[in-house]
């Protein structure tokens, strides 16, 4: 009897960890999971790491001189000198 006891709660402990492997909170398939949400994550902060550099740079820009200003304005607002003409060439 103390031979099928131990065989029957070695089994019934086998059995737990499978399904802790299998289901649990540190499963093949949540790590899987994980793993790839890890992935897409440190995709949007390379994304998000590229504009804030690309702002640092513009504030950098505006900080030195207003060569940044009347770009942003003449590109962004179609702003013109007095005297000037503005042409605009399609692609």
């Amino acid at each position: 009897m103390g031979q099928r006891a131990v065989s029957f709660i070695l089994i019934l402990l086998l059995l737990v960890l499978q399904g802790q492997l299998w289901l649990g909170r540190g499963s093949l398939p949540a790590v899987s999971r994980l793993a790839s949400e890890l992935e897409t994550q440190q995709q949007h902060n390379l994304q998000a790491k590229q504009v804030n550099e690309q702002l640092v740079a513009e504030v950098r820009d505006l900080q030195e001189g207003l060569d940044m200003v009347e770009e942003k304005a003449r590109r962004e607002l179609g702003m013109v000198k007095p005297n000037e003409i503005l042409v605009q060439v399609s692609k």
